[in-house]
């Protein structure tokens, strides 16, 4: 572990100095809700950053670089597509007038204290399989790291069509109003969740075969935390509560993230 530490803090160093560029931006944008974008994309940097720093990376370094890498690209220019076409997102605007109205804070500090600096922590944690697993002197991969891979995959494509067929629902007039309960979206309420959190399961896995599995087992249970309990389902349910009437009916009967098929009232 010890020769990990340097390729951290050299991390930890790219990642601050990307999230303060990104801090500056919002200022005069009066919005940070960009950042969400940058919550995959700046985990690509960390795994570049990571595997440049490897003298001779073996396979663990090179499947973990190309898996992290097509989870944030693909995640991360969706984010990015959803916030340029649908503008500031509410969750900000609602955080934004709360630190104002009970702590007197202004945007430039909320936007630092309440979003950037946060997320600069919590993505670090949780982009920690990508960042030790490649550190690995294995010139083969195991069963685990066979399994990791074809899993994050699987998790990768799920959730890139989750995310596919809601973009596609939502864009036509005649759902406006309506609950998403086709596709993927008819046996889970979350399946885009759910595959984020199978990919970086299966991340973990690799980092697992690699001899990493207890330094960054802290990453999945991480993100799995904070889909089902913190910024996933808890954030968005509410909202839709309130403005689908049918939602009840569509939570009563789909499982909330892992695959099921619906209950029959």
């Amino acid at each position: 572990m010890t020769e990990a530490l340097p390729i951290l803090l050299n991390n930890l160093i790219v990642t601050a100095v990307c999230f303060t560029a990104l801090w500056l931006i919002s200022i005069p944008l009066k919005d940070p809700s960009y950042i969400d974008s940058w919550w995959a994309l700046g985990v690509v940097v960390l795994a570049w950053s990571t595997f440049v720093q490897i003298i001779d990376p073996g396979p663990h370094a090179f499947a973990l670089l190309f898996l992290a890498t097509a989870w944030g690209l693909r995640l991360g220019i969706y984010l990015f597509w959803r916030w340029s076409n649908h503008g500031k997102d509410r969750r900000y605007e609602k955080l934004a007038k709360r630190a104002k109205e009970k702590h007197g804070l202004n945007f430039a500090l909320f936007s630092l204290l309440w979003v950037f600096a946060p997320q600069l922590v919590l993505q670090f944690i949780v982009a920690l399989p990508a960042q030790l697993g490649p550190i690995s002197q294995a010139t083969e991969l195991g069963a685990f790291g066979h399994i990791g891979i074809w899993l994050a995959i699987a998790g990768l494509v799920y959730e890139g069509i989750a995310d596919a067929q809601l973009a596609h629902f939502k864009s036509l007039d005649a759902n406006k109003g309506k609950v998403m309960d086709q596709g993927l979206w008819r046996y889970s309420r979350h399946p885009n969740y759910f595959g984020d959190m199978v990919a970086w399961w299966g991340m973990w896995l690799i980092a697992l075969d690699a001899g990493m599995g207890l330094w960054s087992i802290a990453g999945p249970l991480l993100l799995t935390f904070l889909l089902t309990r913190v910024s996933g389902g808890p954030t968005t349910e509410p909202h839709l509560q309130r403005t689908r009437p049918d939602y009840e009916a569509y939570k009563r009967r789909t499982s909330a993230y892992i695959p099921m098929p619906p209950k029959i009232s």
